[in-house]
């Protein structure tokens, strides 16, 4: 190894989570292809708003988010995607009183909250690795309808010297009449993903609870761009009753198997992810199957909503459980590469390795936060610290914002409004963003703030010292610093003055990262010049 190559963090002898750091770091693995990179809202956010005004709120809101294909990203509940959100997985539920599937978080835009932005739901980032080769998070889903409007309502009653009324101030959980929603994630290989999806009824009587894990591509083959990250409509296409063909262009062949029920398998629905424009525009649809179609099929009743050919860019397998008080049900659900030149998969998708490897790498994850976590804390305070870095890592996402083509607008899409050219982030043409970053929040802050990012690479150096000093070197090259040394502070306005925190952190990240007489001193040197720019620019 070279002197600036990657080194295994100091642990002896290293654990297995710092081995695949280390074999993804020098790229002899590809270990965080794959992770927690799906946004939570892509609604109401900067680069989806072409309006007029400016005002992202209204002109993207969450009543759209179920029907209307997003430009620049993709949300969703408990979900995962590869590093250039083209292929994703998340969960949906309908526990047969809300009016639409429970497919993302909800909470209240900035003009609703009497605080401002604000989530209104109950969830949980309970463990991660920094490779993702095990996650796991909680959301609890109650039986009674979501008080969507009464939430929107008692806030807005309420002045900003009031406490915000939460979602466990309705009364929905009281005795207990709630699902705890579990999803885990297993990666048996780079390109194998073992999933499992855990329900349990938390209330003192029967419930229903209909159990939708979704797959579906990024639509980047609509709006006629051109630049890198576009392609050509990709396929998804059921193969049996219980295995799905996944084709993409540039990530390549994926196949997602789903385990029975009860010994049969669930009904696999297909639609595409097209916005439903006779839904919310009163314009012809260009396509009988569009991204609210499971809305549709499973609310609404209507079978010729989703696609008979089972085939197209979205799909769900619809599992439907009747959970008695404190029963649980599990799925397992696997996405791995397809073999090379048709070849098929040796052995069971669901036997008995599956559950291994689970295990595993649970017992990884204990091995690794050992490691890392300082010894002489009690066993209150390491949990809370590996909570912590679990949040760190359920935060990492993918964020792609080319103002440029914001601001011209898509070849195939009505031209923006000419008030764009003298308005928010006009002079950003150069910003080009199509990166896995840290952001501070996946729902109230799902986009990079850089003094934030700045704090947050401190806690990441002990984890994963490649990731923080890429994130930091990464703020400073020419297609997100501005040429007059700017950093880019966030989307709601690029050109905001955030607190000079970077070189306190690149500082700080190279201590950290390697003991005396073995740190990095490349990584500073790739730093010093442009942080010197940008001290010049302050």
């Amino acid at each position: 190894m070279t002197p600036d190559s990657p080194k295994i963090p100091e642990c002896s002898p290293p654990t297995a989570e710092h081995l695949r750091l280390a074999e993804d770091a020098r790229r002899e693995r590809n270990w965080k292809r794959w992770g927690p990179y799906l946004a939570e809202r892509q609604w109401g956010t900067v680069r989806e708003d072409y309006s007029p005004d400016g005002d992202s709120w209204n002109y993207f809101p969450f009543d759209h988010s179920r029907s209307r294909a997003y430009r620049w990203g993709e949300d969703g509940l408990l979900g995962i995607c590869d590093r250039e959100c083209r292929l994703c997985l998340a969960v949906a539920l309908w526990n047969g009183r809300d009016p639409i599937l429970k497919e993302r978080l909800f909470g209240l835009t900035n003009p609703q909250g009497n605080h401002g932005e604000d989530v209104k739901e109950c969830y949980y980032y309970l463990e991660n690795l920094p490779t993702h080769a095990y996650m796991k998070a909680l959301y609890k889903y109650p039986q009674a309808a979501f008080p969507y409007e009464r939430l929107i309502d008692e806030n807005a009653r309420r002045g900003r010297g009031a406490p915000e009324f939460e979602l466990a101030d309705t009364g929905v959980f009281d005795g207990g009449r709630y699902f705890d929603v579990f999803a885990e994630y297993a990666k048996a290989g780079d390109q194998d993903i073992l999933i499992r999806l855990t329900v349990i009824n938390r209330g003192p009587d029967p419930a229903d609870l209909h159990l939708l894990p979704m797959l579906w591509f990024r639509n980047t083959w609509t709006w006629g761009c051109r630049h890198e990250g576009c392609s050509r409509k990709p396929l998804l296409k059921a193969l049996g009753a219980d295995a799905v063909h996944a084709e993409h262009e540039s990530l390549g062949l994926f196949r997602f198997e789903i385990e029975p029920a009860g010994g049969a398998a669930p009904p696999l629905l297909f639609t595409d992810n097209h916005t439903n424009t006779q839904r919310l525009f009163g314009a012809p649809n260009i396509t009988p199957y569009v991204r609210d179609a499971f809305h549709d099929f499973v609310i609404g009743g209507r079978t010729d909503a989703v696609n008979p050919r089972r085939i197209g860019t979205r799909l769900t397998a619809h599992y439907v459980f009747r959970l008695g008080p404190g029963e649980s049900r599990t799925v397992r659900l696997r996405l791995r590469e397809a073999p090379p030149n048709g070849g098929d998969f040796s052995g069971e998708p669901f036997g008995g390795a599956f559950d291994q490897v689970f295990a595993q790498r649970v017992a990884e994850t204990d091995e690794f936060y050992a490691a890392v976590t300082p010894p002489n804390l009690g066993d209150p305070e390491r949990l809370l610290m590996r909570r912590a870095w679990a949040g760190l890592l359920w935060s990492r996402q993918f964020y792609h914002y080319i103002v440029e083509d914001w601001l011209d607008g898509d070849p195939a899409e009505p031209p923006p409004p000419a008030s764009r050219r003298e308005g928010r982030n006009h002079e950003w043409i150069h910003l080009y963003n199509r990166d896995v970053v840290a952001v501070p929040d996946k729902w109230e802050y799902p986009w990079y703030a850089a003094w934030d990012l700045a704090f947050e690479m401190v806690p990441f150096a002990v984890i994963d010292p490649h990731f923080a000093k890429g994130q930091l070197e990464l703020f400073l090259r020419e297609w997100y610093m501005h040429p007059n040394g700017q950093l880019p502070a966030y989307e709601f306005n690029l050109d905001d003055v955030n607190p000079p925190m970077h070189a306190w952190a690149a500082w700080r990240v190279y201590k950290i990262t390697a003991p005396r007489g073995r740190r990095d001193v490349p990584f500073l040197e790739r730093v010093f010049h442009k942080l010197l720019i940008n001290f010049t620019w302050w």
